[in-house]
């Protein structure tokens, strides 16, 4: 994408009135202001990530967790090498068993290979979670499972509450940890039916995300017992992830925990009624079929360069943002994520259509 359509793009989103697919863009002054709104702000700013806001961000992320203890990081990616390399640590094992399709695999240059000397064992290379059977299976050794939920990459996916728990016993009987990469573990209890600390109950060790869904500016949480947590903050800091000040970020989440976080079964909720309308577009297919999030992938057959001209049309004539960022797939076949959060919610089936089939008359019109 050049810099000019690129910013034409940015420009049309900030006009839209009506948004369909992923949240309301904030500017930076529309972030401070929204900052110094909170409660709370006479406080003393965190000192190192020990205290302050960070602090209470830890705690609050325990309790929802139903873990002794958490602990922030600046990202994901650092919180993930630490819970894999204590797990290499603690049982002697350097295998992590692990989808192909994951973020640690696809979107993080391979940081447990590189960093910590791991290396990774493919229970499947299918897009789909991997099962108890598949990982009996593997034939060798590994000291850290891991599962994603939900897994993004082939489409947002989560097993049945069944194949999960079977998938835990499996590992467990292997004598290996079980690490739940959960950057978005926020949006499965809908799906699962059960509430947060009865999922990550599951695992050893869980990390979550303060932007992705909740709306923070960043960061991240591993949680686990009080040894984990321990070990976590020695690697943080000798990973440089314990910065002087880390406030305006924790602040941000904990903002999301109170505001995000309580609405998104509604958001779950609302997808289940918008996203058959999607289905029904003139040549689409959503994956997977019935979405059990309120994220999933939709398919459609047209050039993701027609696409993304008329999804950028759409949104300069009528100030209208639908659903961008379409890749090509396939020859004459493209795809693009679908994140239908609050300003969905102000959308009904038959808007989804009417605005859909303006949409793919934009993106065939020569």
């Amino acid at each position: 994408m050049t810099d000019d359509l690129l910013q034409r793009r940015r420009a049309a989103r900030h006009l839209c009135e009506r948004m369909l697919s992923g949240p309301r863009p904030l500017t930076l002054r529309g972030r401070l202001t929204r900052l110094a709104a909170l409660d709370g702000l006479d406080a003393e700013p965190d000192f190192y990530g020990t205290d302050g806001p960070v602090r209470e961000l830890e705690q609050r992320t325990a309790a929802l967790l139903g873990t002794e203890d958490a602990v922030f990081f600046p990202t994901g990616t650092m919180a993930q090498q630490v819970a894999l390399r204590y797990g290499a640590e603690t049982t002697g094992r350097d295998a992590v068993a692990l989808h192909p399709h994951s973020h640690l695999e696809r979107h993080e240059r391979h940081a447990y290979t590189q960093l910590t000397g791991l290396r990774a064992l493919w229970p499947t290379d299918g897009p789909h979670h991997f099962t108890a059977a598949d990982l009996a299976a593997l034939g060798q050794p590994y000291g850290t499972m891991t599962v994603e939920l939900p897994l993004r990459d082939p489409g947002y996916l989560l097993p049945t509450w069944e194949e999960l728990t079977d998938l835990v016993a499996t590992a467990r009987t292997a004598g290996a940890r079980v690490h739940v990469d959960g950057a978005r573990l926020w949006n499965t209890t809908t799906h699962f039916g059960r509430p947060l600390h009865e999922i990550a109950a599951l695992a050893d060790s869980v990390y979550v995300s303060f932007y992705k869904d909740l709306g923070g500016m960043s960061g991240a949480a591993l949680a686990g017992d009080a040894a984990l947590t321990a070990y976590a903050r020695t690697w943080r800091h000798r990973y440089g992830g314990t910065l002087y000040q880390q406030w305006p970020a924790a602040l941000a989440a904990l903002d999301g925990l109170d505001t995000v976080l309580p609405r998104i079964p509604e958001f779950a909720r609302h997808a289940a009624d918008l996203a058959p309308a999607l289905a029904a577009l003139p040549g689409a297919r959503l994956l997977p079929e019935v979405p059990p999030t309120h994220e999933f992938q939709l398919w459609l057959p047209h050039p993701a360069e027609d696409l993304n001209r008329a999804h950028l049309a759409l949104a300069e004539q009528e100030r209208v943002w639908f659903v961008s960022g379409w890749r090509d797939a396939a020859p004459g076949l493209s795809t693009a994520e679908v994140s239908l959060t609050g300003p969905a919610l102000d959308w009904t089936a038959e808007d989804v259509t009417e605005v859909g089939r303006r949409f793919l008359d934009l993106a065939t019109a020569s």
